[in-house]
């Protein structure tokens, strides 16, 4: 009879790592999943890596702990779908724009499926009662099974006893004496079970890497949603939002300017739909202008182009703009810059 197979929920940080290694210490077999929505800091910033970006910053951090215990790990892309939890999360946001109950939830029933399908006898992941706020309170944790219907098949192995017993345990399949009963934001348990594992170098140490934790782009995602249907908005409008300064200028107008040439690069790949705007004979930043097209904002756009170039100190400068179907060219003076700093979004 082959070994009891577990799916384990990989993010890549440290607690789903150390959750790993405590369920394989158990004899089980592991197979990994991630689930990428789209919204991880890690994949975004390989995509502007910059020539001196460490390496460390840059690595995957799911394939190394595929390759540290030698452990397939799927990677599912559910970002489509994931913006209909974005947009109408039924459990809410969290403390910035993240809906992690409806998160985990989402995840949690997608991994019931792959255990179902492939035969495992649980889920685990590395879930630690407290450190969450929104989804790692008991009451939530509680919830969050109830809801994906992996109520008793799923097992945290870094808090485990501070939960109810799970069937695994239940059946002998794991031993709860080996499980852990960490809890709280604090992170030393874990640097010490990581240190009695030889475990060292994670890129995520805090656990977790999802922009919509992070207070700036939250600011972005809830100017976007109050200015634009939210049904109507792309993955390539969220992605954009981790990338350069955002000015809301008018109610109908929106720039996203570029702040070095890497996001220069970013920005002009995602331009073929957009009205794309740069200073002509200076070096500058690309800018994305996003809403409705008249001459004054055409105008208004252009002149805050020129601000952001280096021909910011001259009296007139040209800026020439290309939008889907005609292009052309505006001469104009730099706006000011305390009349920039007003419309940018912090």
């Amino acid at each position: 009879m082959g070994k009891v197979l577990a799916i384990g929920m990989i993010s890549g940080g440290l607690d789903s790592t150390l959750a790993t290694r405590v369920v394989l210490d158990q004899g089980i077999q592991v197979r990994g999943v991630h689930f990428n929505t789209g919204f991880c800091f890690v994949h975004h910033r390989r995509q502007i890596a910059r020539p001196d970006e460490p390496p460390e910053r840059l690595r995957n951090p799911v394939s190394a702990v595929g390759a540290l215990f030698d452990i397939r790990i799927d990677s599912i892309d559910i970002s489509r779908e994931y913006l209909d939890v974005l947009r109408h999360p039924k459990y809410g946001y969290g403390k910035n724009m993240n809906p992690c109950i409806d998160c985990r939830i989402m995840m949690m029933r997608k991994a019931r499926q792959i255990m179902t399908e492939l035969g495992a006898e649980f889920v685990f992941s590395g879930e630690v009662v407290g450190q969450r706020p929104m989804s790692q309170q008991k009451p939530t944790l509680r919830l969050i099974e109830k809801q994906s219907g992996i109520e008793g098949r799923l097992l945290r192995p870094l808090s485990a006893k501070l939960l109810p017993e799970t069937e695994p345990e239940r059946l002998g399949i794991v031993d709860r004496s080996r499980l852990h009963d960490f809890s709280g934001r604090t992170r030393k348990p874990q640097m010490a079970l990581a240190e009695t594992y030889g475990l060292s170098n994670f890129p995520q140490p805090a656990g977790g890497c999802c922009f919509l934790t992070d207070p700036s782009y939250a600011r972005k995602l809830k100017d976007l949603f109050a200015h634009r249907n939210p049904e109507d908005c792309t993955r390539d409008d969220l992605m954009l939002l981790g990338v350069g300064r955002h000015l809301r200028v008018f109610p109908n107008l929106k720039l996203i300017v570029g702040r070095d040439e890497h996001e220069n690069r970013f920005i002009d790949s995602m331009s073929s739909d957009r009205i794309r705007l740069e200073a002509v004979g200076v070096v500058g930043p690309v800018v994305l202008a996003e809403g409705e097209l008249t001459p004054g904002n055409l105008t208004r756009a252009a002149a805050i182009t020129a601000r952001y170039s280096d021909g910011h100190d001259q009296p007139q400068l040209d800026v020439r703009f290309r939008m889907p179907n005609s292009e052309g060219k505006l001469t104009v003076q730099p706006m000011a810059p305390e009349k920039v700093a007003e419309w940018i979004i912090q």
